[in-house]
This record gives C-alpha cells, structure tokens and sequence, in this order.
C-alpha cells in the first residue's frame, strides 16, 4: 500500500509539473498577446492613454541649441576677393516646445488637428556666453537684396546701402540676429527666426491610430501648403519625429516630417543603445538624404537654384528659398557634413564631424516613444560664393524620474510576465522531470522486491 501511495503520489506530482510547464508556456504567446494589446491601446492619441498625455503637452524639455560661424576676415573678403575664414562661437542654448499644444481638435476621421506655440527661453547655464555676445557674419538685408534683386537694379541698391551707413557685414549680438533687430535699409525688423515668441507652427492634422495602430502620429496635412511644385516633394511622409507605431521593426526605415527644412527624411537603423537603463534602436540620416540629384535622382526636384549647385550636382545643401519667401537660404548638416567637398572649400575653417554633427534619434522599440534626439542643421545665407552660416541642434532626452516611471509603469511589467513565464516553465519541467525519475526508481525498486 504505501509503495502505491508513493508511486502515485509521483505520478500526481509529474501530471502537476507538466501543468505548470504548459501554463508556463501557454503564458508566453498570451503574455505577448496581453502585451501587444494594452501598448496598441495606450498608444493611441485619444484622452486617457498614455501616448496622449505625453502628446498634448511637452513632458521631455526640449533645448534648441546655437553655433555661429564668426567671419575673421571680412575687410580682406570685400576688398580682396578673399576666401571668409570662420570660427565657430556657441552653443547659445534655448529651451523650446516648452508650450502645450494649442487648439486641439479630434475629428471624426480619426484625426487630430493642433498649433504648436512657439517660445524660446534663454538658458545661460548651457550657453557660452550671454545673448549679448556680438557675431560679425553676412547683413542678412544686404545679402538678400542683392541676390532676390535684378542686377540692373544693384547700382540704385548700392547707393540705398550707402545712405544707410550699411555694408556686406555686420557685427550683430547673438540676440538680434536670431529674434530680429531694426534694419535701415528694410525699415522693418529682420532676423533670422524674427518672428518667433508668441508664433506658432502649423496647423497640423495627424492620424490617432484608433482605426489603424500603424499611422498613428503620421502627419495627414501640415499647414496645408506646397512649396516645391513637386507631387514626390510635396509629399509628407512619416511623423513630427517625436513618436512612431508600437512595435518597431529596426529593418524598416523610419520616415519624419521636418517643418524646419518643410519635407520629409527617412532614418535607418544604426545601433541598440542603452539610455538610462531602457534598450533603444538609434537611427540616423542616410547620407543620400541631401545627395546631389546624381546620385539620388529622388532629389531632382529639390534642385531649385541651377547656378548655385552647380546644374544639381552639389551635394549636402537644400534650397530653402521656396519655403523662406524667397529668401536665399540652403539647409545643410553642420560643416557640411557629407556635402561636397566644393563647399569646404570656399569658407575656411570648417571641420565636419560624424559624431558631433549628425542627426540621430533614440526610440524606444516597443512603445515606439523617442526618448532621446539631436536634430542638427546649418542654415546657410548664400552671396555668391560667400555663406552666413548658423549651426543649430535640438536636443532632448528623458531625464532621470522620467526614465524611473517609464520602466516602472512599463518595462517593470513586462519584465515580471517573462519572469513568471519562466518561473513556471522552469519549475514544471524540473518537478515533472524529478518526480518521474523518482517514480521509474521507486517502480524498479519494488520489483527488484517482488522477486
């Protein structure tokens, strides 16, 4: 009797081991499905979910940051023809996007339409200097005369300029060449954000995902407006950046609307990072974003200025000009970083740095959150040959307690479903193995009895 009673009680004891290891990985595809199921929904923008929360007001401070290119040599420049030689003076640090978004509106095609305010507040502890620090760069009024103005008219232009005391450079604070300064010439304010404070961008309309998980955040419509004449160009592809679809897949590319440069970029994957304690996918740009139309011909219609790139085969500079008013404006990526090496050429002391000049975001794969970026530009004033250049980055990353909370309310979770998920696993197989050992040990023991 007793040695029945054991040996059942093994059997009993294997059936519950065997259980528990198929619970355990039953749990595995539920536990994903669960998973999968409570982020699709928390990410959709609608009031009450975590992904709206985040969205409608700026939980990450973001900090746009300033370089200029101080020209050392402008006497030789005018007078000799000479190369500008420059010298870079910054980071001018500002906070941004600091404001809510404004004028929210949630339409019945599962869109959401908004502003988002505009504000910049110095921040001297990041900065180099104050605002007040002087830069003698290209006089944005002059400069953008005498190239939007015929050259018939340059003599009359010339004879403005000299009653007005004014010059092909100008020794400007930081202060006035960003948010604008009282120009003779002009007699209105000019600068190169001016205006800025109490503006906003947009109006935008993006997909909330509740239809469709995958476009959530895309942007549908952006001020509604065309500036390259272009069906390829015009088109807006991808979110603000700031967020993508859950589940990201790091072999599919990650595409972005910039309303800086008004088009879209795509970014691929580069590398698993480690930011705070969180596993994040960085992407950055490939270099055939600003490739002359040679090698990517997707650029073609880009190309705006024939003269000045050279018949489209300059590379790492975007014409701005249909999307600044007119303005003779070229976009590029810090020193010209991938440009031609033409453009290195003509202004002296630029030194372009992968790992100081790209642009990059961290997102975090399962939510799809960026938690971490730098946005880098150069905004580059065109005359001829010579460039009034500002270098700009945004920056943002979570800080500590917003990391703490994001592991805590997420990954916290997730991790203690795959530690029970393998708990039971693991316990189920070692009881449901153990137990039938000891039971073949106890059966062949009580036959060696019996005989």
């Amino acid at each position: 009797m007793g040695c029945f009673s054991i040996k059942c009680g093994l059997l009993a004891g294997s059936v519950f081991g065997a259980v528990i290891a198929i619970l355990g990985g039953i749990l595995i595809p539920v536990g994903d499905m669960i998973i999968e199921r409570t982020v699709k929904k928390e990410a959709v923008i609608e009031p009450g979910t975590t992904a709206y929360d985040n969205w409608a007001a700026s939980e990450i401070a973001i900090y746009r940051q300033f370089w200029f290119f101080d020209v050392k040599n402008p006497q030789q420049v005018v007078q000799e023809g000479a190369f500008p030689e420059v010298q870079e003076k910054g980071p001018y640090t500002y906070k941004t996007r600091y404001l809510p978004k404004a004028n929210v509106t949630f339409n019945p095609n599962n869109t959401a339409s908004f502003v988002l305010p505009l504000g910049a507040i110095f921040e001297p502890s990041m900065s180099v200097g104050p605002e007040e620090d002087t830069v003698t760069s290209l006089n944005l009024a002059v400069a953008g005369a005498y190239s939007l103005l015929p050259p018939a008219s340059h003599i009359l232009l010339d004879m403005v300029i000299n009653s007005t005391n004014s010059s092909l450079f100008q020794h400007r604070t930081v202060k006035e060449l960003l948010w604008g300064y009282y120009d003779p010439i002009l007699k209105d304010t000019i600068g190169l954000f001016s205006p800025y404070n109490g503006t906003t961008d947009g109006p935008y309309n993006v997909f909330t995902g509740k239809d469709d998980i995958s476009k959530v955040s895309v942007i549908d419509r952006w001020r509604g407006e065309t500036f390259w004449n272009d069906t390829y160009c015009d088109m807006i592809n991808g979110t603000d950046g700031s967020s993508f679809a859950p589940f990201v897949d790091k072999d599919v590319p990650l595409y972005f609307f910039s309303s800086d440069i008004c088009r879209s970029v795509s970014a691929s994957y580069e590398a698993t990072m480690n930011l705070k304690g969180i596993e994040v996918y960085r992407y950055s740009l490939l270099p055939s974003t600003l490739a002359s139309p040679v090698d990517n011909p997707d650029n073609k219609c880009f190309c705006r200025n024939y003269e000045t790139t050279k018949n489209c085969t300059l590379a790492g500079a975007l014409d701005m000009s249909s999307c600044s008013d007119g303005r003779p404006i070229f976009i590029s990526l810090p020193h010209f970083l991938q440009g031609s090496e033409y453009l290195r050429q003509v202004v002296l002391g630029l030194h372009p740095d992968e790992e100081h000049h790209k642009t990059f975001l961290d997102v975090e794969p399962i939510t799809g959150f960026t938690l971490n970026f730098a946005k880098r530009i150069q905004v580059n004033m065109m005359y001829g040959p010579l460039l009034n250049q500002e270098k700009m980055t945004w920056t943002a990353t979570l800080d500590d307690k917003t990391a703490d909370m994001f592991k805590r309310e997420l990954l916290s979770r997730i991790d203690m479903l795959e530690i029970v998920q393998q708990v039971l696993l693991i316990a189920g197989v070692i009881i449901f193995c153990v137990c039938l050992i000891a039971f073949f040990c106890v059966r062949r023991k009580s036959k060696a009895n019996l005989g």
